[in-house]
């Protein structure tokens, strides 16, 4: 006779509800635990990098880039990473590299897997900046639908206790600062990927932070974006001539031009199929099937992205048509 274990559940319903909060703690466990390996691209910039691929629980939501600039008094940081568990683990990053006091978190948007991490930061003491245009993710519903749909792909490393951080202080423009002894650049350039994207430059360095204005190895993600003036500022951000680049997705590069390239190129592709399919009224399901997208098809994220970024770009040039 075999004896059950009494501390056991012994129900099925119970059984499976255990053992998905035994995964979740150890989960959690894992995820607070992760270790994250700065890089070094300048002589006062570091970044970690995420997945090449999107978000998933597969990679506790690792898959974006966030980075941080070593001054004389302070570190400064730009991006959170996208979730709490990243978050504590950038701020540990950070610590195996300065013990110097984090004063400041600049946000290049305000998408998930950007800022979720803020929560490690603030308990820190840093100030969150951004965009004001940011303050409508907050005001739309957009920020509850993606928190609820994080908390159900991404568990358990964004749970029912992760909170929003907004920004301490919102930007209306461009804005430069000295911290340090090193010299900011915080350029608006939205409305772009985002309404609220953010350049970041260290000019000692001539170190450039894009954030999601260009993705490295991998497809962009468009979704509904004004791929018409992210075209105009990725020129603006080519006309900057950057020693080095750290995008929001993918490797630095020292070769900015080339690294330009992608996703210039990408957002054009788009366009110009779906601009061609507007202009015939030809339904989207056939547009999509009809384009040869080769190109593109091999990179990561393609099979979650491409077809969104289609839809997106055609209802936008749809709008574009009609003047608005």
């Amino acid at each position: 006779m075999v004896r059950r274990n009494a501390s056991l559940p012994t129900r099925p319903r119970a059984v499976v509800a255990f053992l998905v909060a035994l995964l979740a703690l150890l989960g959690a466990g894992h995820a607070a635990a992760q270790a994250l390996t700065p890089v070094r691209v300048a002589e006062h910039v570091w970044y970690v990098r995420g997945d090449p691929g999107m978000a998933s629980a597969a990679n506790r939501g690792f898959n974006s880039n966030a980075g941080f600039v070593v001054t004389r008094d302070s570190v400064v940081v730009i991006d959170a990473l996208g979730t709490p568990p990243l978050g504590e683990a950038l701020l540990a990053a950070i610590r195996t590299v300065s013990d110097k006091p984090v004063r400041r978190v600049i946000l290049t948007h305000y998408h998930a897997d950007h800022f979720y991490g803020l929560p490690a930061f603030k308990a820190a003491g840093a100030e969150v900046w951004a965009h004001r245009a940011g303050r409508a993710y907050f005001t739309s519903g957009e920020a509850a639908a993606r928190l609820a749909q994080r908390r159900q792909d991404l568990f358990p490393w964004v749970d029912d206790t992760t909170r929003l951080v907004e920004a301490d202080r919102w930007l209306d423009g461009d804005t430069t600062f000295e911290e340090g002894g090193l010299h900011f650049q915080v350029r608006f350039v939205g409305p772009a990927h985002s309404s609220e994207d953010l350049m970041v430059s260290v000019d000692e360095d001539g170190v450039v932070f894009c954030g999601d204005l260009i993705f490295a190895g991998r497809v962009p993600f468009v979704g509904n974006a004004d791929s018409r003036r992210w075209l105009a500022a990725i020129d603006r951000l080519a006309a900057l001539k950057p020693k080095i680049l750290v995008t929001g997705h993918g490797a630095h590069a020292t070769d900015a031009a080339a690294n330009l390239a992608l996703t210039r190129d990408y957002l054009t592709y788009l366009r110009a199929q779906m601009g061609k399919a507007v202009d015939e009224m030809i339904p989207f399901d056939e547009a999509y099937a009809r384009t040869d997208w080769t190109r593109f098809s091999t990179l990561p994220a393609f099979e979650a992205a491409n077809r969104i970024n289609a839809y997106g770009t055609y209802l936008t040039l749809e709008r574009e048509s009609l003047g608005q």
